[in-house]
């Protein structure tokens, strides 16, 4: 943990959202006495539900069939 004074923080101030981002806590000082705390925040993935577009999206039925002239281009004459 870095402690630095008002002024510092300051001065640095995107230096030390960088070392926030990466996991370091920095306690900023006034007069000698702790006053904040920068640290990361930490986001919390959202919550997936199964099922939650169903009736949503349409595949066509051949959607995973072979398309010839894709396989021309990619593969060349046959």
């Amino acid at each position: 943990m870095q402690i630095i004074t008002i002024n510092e923080a300051k001065m640095n101030l995107s230096k030390l959202i960088a070392q926030a981002a990466k996991g370091a806590e920095v306690v900023i000082s006034k007069s000698g006495k702790p006053v904040a705390k920068l640290v990361s925040v930490v986001t919390q993935p959202k919550k997936r539900t199964p099922g939650l577009l169903k009736g949503k999206i349409w595949i066509a039925p051949d959607f995973t069939d072979e398309d010839q002239t894709m396989n021309q281009l990619f593969y060349g004459e046959e």
